[in-house]
């Protein structure tokens, strides 16, 4: 059965529905990590160091996990993202049906997509149809034939996601760590070139590869450039995006794209040479994650594969510093034709930021400036009269950037490639007070990988009462 968004503007009413209270309620640097290109279950709330929560979509229900035990003092800087991948996990054996690990593999893989990181398979996916745990501590995915059978050393990933957590305060070992839903893995990251503290309000971006950009294949390549002379690719505009290699020569290599001329791709150098039987994706970089906010202009970007941060270098410095009630969203997909002109590209190009305190946006374009070092411009768009500050949040989806304004329970959403904010609603429920931290999300129903439904979903300040909302 076909479910389809049918409502109509002026015919149905937009309703809050009231969903099942979190267990605890929000405070200063609560927040919430979702992903909207996550089109199954889960989104985590963040309550303190040692309390995290996991809401369960599907069931309109929530769990704690174990403590992550994050350092630092919990509080107005905290922040998250969601990534696409799990972590790497090694099999230990299989067929060309199944994968065996001594990983603790949970149920939360039946459904999702495995993709092969190393070994015969490669840049194959399949999809994991059961998950079996084994008496003697192993656990055994399986999924449709595979070329080759997998073998003991064979790398692999699922796409159960992973949750960044940042905590605030004193930046130290163990204030940056993951959770991974898979496995239940927590893990400590890197903190080197962060700043020594990390306060005020803050908020984490991710650039994952749900959003694919551009394909094709290649004509020719060399050690470090991948060619297609058909394209007519502006200069540049590609850096900071990931080519993947997704049949043919060099299948499942992945690498962040340093420039590009009108027809040839610049990466670090390839392992196996591509050639003219290469197919390639162009899609949102699944290493970088970047972080702003702690009342300065300076942002960092962290690269997952190396675990290291850099303090970025944009050519046009932010004309000023984000403050308590500032936002950081991606623009992947926005479902304009004009900004997905694979010549001129714009869409998964940019993150938009509202400064907190006021009307202001800024917007950083990724691939913007020499070397890839990317540049902030100021945004004037029409309406730019309300003002966002403690309390606010914010979420995004396809053309929109959702906010939730300071303590009002009003609601707006800024036409990203319109360029005007408009009123989209006001939930009648008081809010509570105005706590920093984002507890605003967007949640997608999707039928045979088709979007069909989009639901706002939001967390009441200073409470534990949770509504969502239908968006027409």
């Amino acid at each position: 059965m076909t479910v389809t968004n049918q409502n109509i503007p002026l015919v149905h009413r937009k309703e809050w529905q009231m969903m099942t209270p979190a267990p605890v309620a929000s405070v200063l640097g609560s927040f919430v990590i979702a992903d909207p290109n996550e089109s199954k279950n889960l989104a985590m709330l963040v309550t303190s160091a040692v309390a995290q929560y996991l809401y369960n979509h599907d069931e309109d229900a929530w769990i704690q996990i174990p403590s992550m035990a994050l350092a630092g003092v919990f509080g107005a800087g905290a922040c998250g993202g969601r990534v696409r991948w799990s972590n790497l996990l090694t099999a230990n054996g299989g067929s060309t049906t199944s994968v065996t690990t001594t990983a603790n593999i949970t149920g939360l893989a039946v459904g999702r997509t495995i993709r092969f990181r190393t070994g015969a398979n490669a840049g194959l996916d399949a999809v994991v149809t059961e998950v079996i745990i084994n008496p003697a501590g192993t656990s055994t995915m399986k999924f449709s034939a595979l070329p080759s059978a997998v073998v003991n050393t064979d790398t692999f990933v699922v796409d159960t996601g992973l949750f960044l957590i940042m905590n605030a305060g004193t930046i130290a070992a163990g204030i940056f760590k993951s959770y991974d839903p898979l496995t239940g893995v927590v893990t400590s990251l890197g903190t080197t070139n962060l700043p020594a503290t990390w306060l005020i309000d803050g908020k984490m971006v991710v650039t994952p590869s749900d959003d694919i950009f551009a394909t094709g294949t290649a004509t020719s390549a060399t050690s470090t450039t991948l060619v297609n002379s058909a394209k007519t690719w502006t200069a540049n505009q590609w850096t900071n995006y990931q080519v993947r290699i997704t049949a043919g020569t060099g299948i499942g290599q992945v690498r962040t794209i340093s420039s590009n001329t009108g027809t040839t791709l610049t990466v670090p150098a390839w392992t196996v040479t591509p050639d003219a039987t290469s197919v390639y994706a162009i899609e949102g970089n699944d290493d970088f994650v970047y972080i702003l906010g702690n009342n300065a202009v300076t942002m960092y970007r962290y690269s997952i594969s190396g675990n290291t941060w850099t303090v970025m270098a944009p050519t046009v410095a932010r004309a000023g510093a984000p403050i308590a009630g500032m936002s950081a969203n991606w623009a992947g997909k926005t479902g304009d034709v004009n900004w997905a002109d694979e010549s001129n590209i714009k869409d998964g190009r940019y993150i938009f930021s509202f400064r907190g305190g006021s009307a202001l946006l800024d917007r950083f374009d990724i691939a913007g400036g020499t070397a890839g070092a990317g540049a902030w411009v100021n945004i004037t768009y029409v309406n730019n009269v309300e003002t966002f500050s403690a309390g606010s949040s914010y979420g995004i989806q396809g053309r929109y950037l959702y906010v939730r304004k300071d303590a009002t329970h009003r609601y707006f959403k800024y036409s990203i490639r319109g360029n005007y904010l408009e009123p989209l609603s006001t939930n009648l429920y008081p809010d509570g007070a105005a706590v920093v931290g984002d507890k605003l999300w967007l949640k997608t129903y999707k039928e045979s990988g088709v979007e069909k439904l989009v639901w706002i979903y939001s967390l009441r300040n200073s409470g534990t009462e949770l509504h969502r909302m239908l968006i027409i």
